[in-house]
């Protein structure tokens, strides 16, 4: 690429967090993989930006993502802490120790039967000299399992993915993974489930000098770091770790960019008052306190609602998803980011991390919803002039951020995404002399379609639109979502959108509401982890201030 790589770190806080990234690094593997399969050019989108190359001990070069994640205790399954591609710790400490060395082994969780290929070797060298995962052929594996009333194959069931280790296929460098030990991943003890504890983890010495030292230590090789996207859970303590994080990296590494995904499992039930009232907590510290040290901030759920008041999860016309199923709701939200990602991902585009959320965030609005089509809709013999119509005035895509349905609602900005669309079918192919149905039909490119679409639907807002031939790859281990018969789906076309919008207005105010009515002496345990009444007091202030940027009317550019 000219001018290098705009390098991109990426932090994943939390379990859920590891879910929706586990589904992201698949994906990316998968395209590198297609690309590298095909012998075709890399293309549009620039691996660099994500990848960082190294070599093993053996001379092997490898390509791993530029990631740093923390989960806690218990997460990682089968995955070792320190993966696969370099020399083992203990084989490490049996050549430094010359005494008796004694092993004492935990037993470890069982293979996931998909990732058998995968976990039985290290790897293949391509044919351009690059170490890479090998790819999980369509087929292999176990056979698919089916039900008497549901004979499409469930790929794979909850049985067998405990946890995002379990389906992650790409190799890991040795300092990304960053386990907090004091915490347990599973059981009803020494959980971290409240923002103070995870703020104090990285206020502990030990932590906070971890995490410093692997990002000074992905941050120092890059050519020209464009910033940092932050992939963190908000329903639990990893919102005070993500909080603490953003703080860090806007402190030390002031000028790049900071995008920060908020992250929530849905749905959720009334049922279970602690955890809901501990979710609503830390869902509003973590987006008033990131929204302080970042860019940009995008709460991302299918849950439908980030209150108290549990909502239906959104529905998707053309996927058959089990919203309680983590394995499936983050496969969703990662096809997403892997589309509105897409502008500081290009090859070629002078749109950084920067200059994306410096185009969304205008007049205080740093937060932001997303929303898309998945997969976006074209029938055998359509153009896309054809199908954009077909939406009609209504906004098409499905909300992705649990901020209710985005009709009616005024937007501010917009980046949107179009991509997987064949270029024979970007334009409408009429006869010669026939009067095009719309001016649409009438755009003699597919980005002059989509521009001229989107300023039919918001006339006057300022709109940013990438139209990308590459599309989206949902290869296996993801999960079969799709309602259509015959060979498995590899790739899928993907409309997606960020939008600074009024809906905002109504779902923080909705949030602060839902926290005065909180007796918050029946919730004195929260308190004990590390947050004072004056702390919610002012977050309430905060939560309301911010409310008052996406008053419809207030706000809007002169």
């Amino acid at each position: 690429m000219a001018g290098g790589a705009r390098e991109v770190l990426t932090l994943q806080l939390g379990h859920f967090a590891g879910f929706v990234g586990a589904h992201w690094w698949n994906q990316q593997d998968a395209a590198l993989g297609q690309a590298t399969d095909s012998k075709e050019p890399l293309g549009e989108l620039c691996p660099d930006v994500l990848y960082r190359t190294g070599r093993t001990l053996h001379g092997q070069e490898t390509y791993t993502p530029r990631l740093i994640l923390m989960d806690l205790k218990g997460s990682l399954s089968s995955l070792k802490e320190e993966g696969g591609l370099y020399r083992d710790k203990q084989l490490d400490a049996a050549i430094a120790w010359q005494g008796k060395l004694t092993t004492h082994k935990e037993e470890l969780y069982p293979k996931n039967p998909y990732l058998q290929d995968f976990l039985s070797a290290e790897g293949v060298l391509s044919s351009d000299g690059v170490w890479r995962v090998k790819s999980i052929p369509n087929g292999k594996g176990s056979p698919p399992l089916t039900t008497a009333t549901t004979p499409k194959p469930l790929i794979p069931t909850e049985a067998s993915i405990r946890v995002w280790s379990d389906f992650l296929r790409v190799h890991l460098h040795p300092r990304s993974i960053c386990m907090i030990q004091k915490y347990n991943h599973d059981g009803e003890a020494g959980r971290l489930e409240a923002f103070g504890q995870g703020e104090s983890v990285l206020k502990e010495p030990k932590y906070q000098e971890e995490l410093e030292d692997r990002l000074h230590f992905y941050v120092e090789e890059c050519d020209y770091l464009q910033g940092f996207q932050i992939l963190c859970d908000l329903h639990d303590g990893f919102s005070g770790v993500g909080a603490k994080a953003a703080e860090l990296l806007q402190d030390e590494y002031s000028g790049r960019g900071i995008i920060t995904w908020g992250l929530l499992p849905g749905p959720y039930h009334r049922g279970e008052a602690q955890r809901n009232i501990y979710r609503l907590l830390n869902t509003a510290f973590g987006l008033v306190h990131l929204t302080a040290h970042s860019s940009l901030v995008c709460p991302l759920s299918l849950g439908g609602s980030l209150g108290l008041r549990p909502e239906p999860p959104v529905n998707f016309p053309y996927l058959h998803y089990d919203a309680t199923l983590p394995f499936h709701c983050s496969a969703i939200l990662a096809t997403a980011l892997d589309t509105v990602t897409v502008p500081y991902r290009l090859c070629s585009s002078p749109v950084s991390m920067v200059h994306l959320a410096d185009m969304l965030s205008f007049c205080g609005k740093k937060v932001v919803t997303a929303g898309a089509i998945i997969p976006f809709p074209l029938a055998p013999g359509q153009s896309l002039p054809d199908s954009l119509m077909q939406f009609g005035g209504a906004t098409p895509w499905t909300p992705l951020s649990a901020c209710g349905e985005p009709s009616g609602t005024r937007c501010f900005a917009q980046s949107v995404v179009l991509r997987g669309i064949d270029r024979a079918c970007h334009t409408s192919q009429l006869t010669p002399g026939t009067p095009p149905p719309s001016a649409l039909h009438a755009c003699t490119t597919g980005e002059e379609v989509l521009a001229q679409y989107l300023q039919q639907q918001q006339p006057g807002v300022m709109s940013s639109s990438r139209l990308l031939l590459t599309p989206c790859r949902v290869a296996p281990p993801y999960p079969h979502l799709f309602s259509s018969c015959g060979p498995p789906v590899e790739s899928i076309p993907v409309f997606g959108a960020l939008c600074s919008s009024s809906s905002l207005h109504q779902t923080l105010e909705a949030l602060a509401r839902d926290l005065t009515k909180l007796d918050l002496r029946r919730w004195a345990s929260f308190m004990d982890a590390g947050v004072e009444h004056d702390d919610v007091a002012e977050l309430l202030q905060e939560l309301q201030s911010l409310a008052q940027c996406y008053q419809d009317g207030d706000s809007l550019v002169d």
